[in-house]
């Protein structure tokens, strides 16, 4: 119960090779890596990987007891291996920003849980799109909980920090399309209109999109469902179809 607590907390400890692989891509500096010393042997690859890369990045590679990981790791699914790391700076939006003139990018609103926003990441970032908008307050203070769940996604991905009124008006004077997911005044997913250049603004289960921002839509879509169902998806499952109807409506026009 105690770990599980501290999910929600700050954490800079990315747990499992995934996971430091993306740090290591994405340029976040590395304090000390802990793996455990019974798992060398079977691990040989990892374990040079490592050792090679602390060598040319300059941090600690300590051998630890398993227990000494058990202890400091949020989850169980670390396979013998854990890295504490720094803070990422995750820049501003401005109208400097390098934002793609033919682009994909999403910005959520409202997730509750940094395991949710993690996948969320997972399939936004697999769907193709060129980065994500955050907000002030945003999961990514939880970095090592959300780097597993989003497979490392989330350190690998470009992401900006933004109001999200100023960020749709950035993007607009960009010449993208603005799309919200919502009910009221809005088109099926499936008769939209989603070609490139386009921001897509998903909200939380809870509280969803905001009607001040809804107002800045250019289009509004909804999910529509194969049966009678008064419940709302996930705001991760919703981001998943949604990414990925963007993807099927660009696909021929892909270059990756």
């Amino acid at each position: 119960m105690k770990k599980e607590a501290t999910r929600q907390q700050n954490s800079l400890l990315f747990e499992g090779i995934t996971s430091i692989n993306a740090v290591l891509k994405s340029g976040r500096k590395i304090k000390t890596v802990y793996f455990d010393n019974a798992k060398i042997k079977s691990k040989r690859r990892e374990y040079d990987f490592i050792k090679k890369k602390s060598r040319e990045l300059s941090f600690e590679l300590k051998e630890v007891n398993r227990s000494v990981i058990d202890e400091l790791a949020i989850g169980s699914s670390h396979g013998g291996i854990i890295a504490e790391c720094l803070d990422r700076e995750i820049p501003r939006l401005t109208n400097e920003s390098d934002i793609k003139s033919d682009g994909f990018y999403v910005m959520i609103e409202g997730i509750e849980d940094p395991y949710n926003f993690g996948y969320a990441l997972r399939t936004i970032y697999a769907s193709g799109a060129d980065g994500i908008i955050l907000s002030e307050r945003n999961w990514m203070s939880a970095a090592g909980v959300v780097c597993r769940s989003s497979a490392g996604a989330s350190e690998i991905i470009q992401a900006y920090i933004s109001n999200p009124m100023d960020a749709t008006k950035i993007f607009k004077e960009k010449g993208y399309k603005v799309v919200c997911a919502g009910i009221r005044n809005s088109k099926s997913l499936y008769d939209a209109d989603l070609s490139k250049p386009i921001l897509l603004i998903v909200g939380g289960e809870k509280r969803g999109i905001s009607s001040s921002l809804l107002s800045e839509a250019d289009l509004i879509v909804r999910i529509d469902y194969g049966r009678t169902f008064s419940g709302s998806l996930s705001s991760a499952s919703a981001s998943s179809i949604l990414a990925y109807e963007v993807f099927r409506q660009n696909r021929k026009n892909s270059s990756d």
